[in-house]
């Protein structure tokens, strides 16, 4: 089978199997139509029906389509030139070295996809990513923790809202579609936690602390609705039907509202509903936690995500 077919076949794996996220999807496929271009431009055919590498054109019948045997370290070492040399014809713009990595990631993760299947190529392992600086972690000391979680004005239904949208955050480390996903339901304010399934279908525990369930109680008891969703928009028309479904607040709108209060503060540096989930491991580790229940927390899959911040916590101790 040839490159073509074989990517279209790992995205339906990453779907089907793996229960990949679209976003995660959408990124694969990009990255391997790059690596795809790239092979057909390198082993484009010649009038006599071979290549300037001296294959001759595939099956398929589609001038440069490789066969997964024909990936080797010479070819890796010229697409990654190519990844370093690449300028955006929009902006004129080259890659960033993080950027080049994701594009190797996605060709290592579809080598493992290849040998998984018993198919001849190049051994994963062999691909190395490329050194460059780390992207600064970014988090919230003491006081700006403090002011952005009392920025919202707790006498509206709104600063209601957004209060115990900031308080979760913080106290759980969700990611943003992991909150914007919660529903009514699923809290248990008694016991303090409730069950998620994250990213890659991942089931973790999620704890809440005594702030983030006084806050979001406070704010269920000012909801006059049923609907399902936990955190919902107060403007607008209001759609009952679906239990309300239209009216759950998007990853976005979220991303929105925390983007006010920052702007609000005036803080120095840009602040995400993720950097509240940096700020909730940094937390948890100086405060003595082990990085394997910090990965448990934030749904890590591996534990190499995690230990970014083990590194951070040097810094602050």
């Amino acid at each position: 089978m040839t490159l073509s077919v074989l990517i279209t076949d790992f995205l339906k794996y990453l779907e089907l199997e793996r229960n990949a996220s679209q976003l995660t999807i959408r990124n694969y496929d990009h990255y391997l139509k790059r690596f795809l271009e790239f092979t057909h431009s390198t082993h484009s055919t010649d009038a006599q029906g071979r290549t300037e590498q001296g294959r001759s054109t595939t099956s398929s019948g589609q001038a440069g389509d490789i066969n997964p045997k024909d990936i080797d370290l010479g070819l890796v070492r010229k697409y990654r030139l190519f990844l370093s040399r690449w300028t955006d014809p929009k902006t004129g713009k080259n890659l960033k070295r993080i950027t080049q990595n994701y594009f190797m990631i996605a060709l290592r993760a579809f080598l493992r996809y290849l040998a998984g299947r018993n198919i001849t190529t190049l051994s994963a392992e062999k691909i190395e990513l490329g050194q460059g600086d780390p992207k600064p972690l970014k988090v919230l000391d003491e006081t700006q923790l403090k002011s952005l979680l009392e920025a919202p004005d707790s006498s509206s239904k709104d600063g209601m809202r957004d209060r115990a949208i900031l308080e979760t955050l913080f106290s759980t480390g969700l990611r943003v579609s992991e909150l914007a996903n919660l529903n009514c339901d699923t809290i248990n304010l008694q016991r303090r936690e409730f069950g998620i399934v994250g990213k890659g279908g991942k089931e973790r525990v999620v704890f809440l602390s005594d702030g983030a369930c006084l806050w979001i109680e406070k704010y269920l008891q000012l909801r006059k609705d049923t609907f399902k969703p936990l955190f919902i928009r107060f403007q607008g028309k209001v759609d009952p039907a679906n239990s309300g479904e239209s009216m759950r607040l998007t990853p976005r709108s979220i991303e929105r509202i925390v983007e006010k209060y920052v702007k609000a503060l005036g803080f120095s540096v840009k602040v995400t509903p993720h950097t509240l989930r940096h700020s909730f491991a940094t937390d948890l580790l100086i405060n003595g936690a082990d990085i394997r229940s910090v990965q448990e927390m934030l749904g890590h899959a591996n534990i190499s995500t995690t230990q970014i911040y083990t590194k951070f916590q040097r810094i602050l101790g």
